[in-house]
């Protein structure tokens, strides 16, 4: 921060301050709303909680964290499955994603969509999937479609629609425009300015987004079975509601291997193509 020079009695005396007193008092300001909103909320917390159960949860983590070593391995085998079925729900909810997200990209982005209201519409349908988390989204498809891996799937394609389509919209609108004029220059219709002219620009971010919100989606995928979704968070909740804790550690530990291999994978292909 600059000083800031005053002037004191007829230019004779100098001050130095380091902000002048209309910022600082906007500064004083700040730190008071933003005080004030956080005793406003802890306010609302402190009226909502049990601080019995609070003051009792470090006995009872100490508790359940004794009942869960040593993890039961024999469960593994029982895993296999439900793990398939997690990253297949993960991996055919990116490709549905991809596939409405793409066409949806290119209707929001002011450099491709072919009307403003066609725009609205694509921006709509994006900030409507990103508004609803993958978790209700199969709530209400489990009620639906009944329990299963049908549900999870269609679930996390919902999901992931608004995430991918705001990320390769955005990237279609910053695309060097210099290349698409020099196609639509040899007499190219619309439709082949943007294959040839725009398509070229996006296909890394298109490949690099669908890689990553795949490695997003086998961690969301992982809990889906909390609500009747399938894959291995169906186990978890079992195990949990008969506490059978040998048996959640285990699935913890499954989770974090076949999260960190889902990592590597991911890093190793976006690596490869950016």
């Amino acid at each position: 921060m600059g000083a800031v020079m005053v002037v004191i009695n007829s230019g004779t005396e100098i001050e130095w301050r380091r902000r002048t007193t209309k910022k600082q008092i906007g500064i004083w300001l700040g730190w008071l709303v933003g005080i004030s909103i956080i005793l406003f909320a802890w306010s609302v917390i402190s009226e909502k909680t049990v601080w019995f159960f609070v003051q009792d949860a470090p006995r009872q983590a100490a508790d359940i964290g004794s009942r869960m070593i040593p993890p039961k391995w024999s469960y593994i085998t029982k895993l296999l499955v439900p793990v398939w079925d997690t990253i297949n729900i993960a991996t055919l909810g990116t490709i549905i994603a991809m596939t409405i997200a793409v066409p949806v990209a290119f209707c929001a982005a002011r450099n491709t969509t072919p009307h403003n209201s066609v725009r609205a519409i694509a921006l709509f349908i994006i900030v409507s999937s990103r508004s609803v988390n993958s978790l209700i989204w199969a709530l209400m498809l489990v009620f639906i479609l009944g329990p299963g891996v049908l549900a999870g799937t269609i679930a996390i394609g919902l999901r992931s629609i608004g995430f991918c389509a705001k990320l390769l919209y955005e990237s279609i609108e910053e695309i060097d425009e210099s290349q698409v004029e020099a196609v639509k220059a040899t007499g190219a219709s619309n439709i082949q300015q943007m294959t040839y002219g725009i398509l070229p620009q996006v296909l890394p971010t298109i490949a690099g987004v669908g890689i990553y919100r795949w490695d997003i989606n086998i961690r969301e995928s992982t809990i889906l079975g909390l609500v009747g979704a399938g894959g291995i968070g169906l186990q978890l909740n079992g195990s949990i509601n008969t506490l059978a804790w040998t048996q959640v550690s285990t699935i913890l530990l499954v989770i974090l291997v076949t999260v960190f291999i889902s990592e590597w994978v991911s890093a190793k292909v976006r690596g490869a193509i950016i």
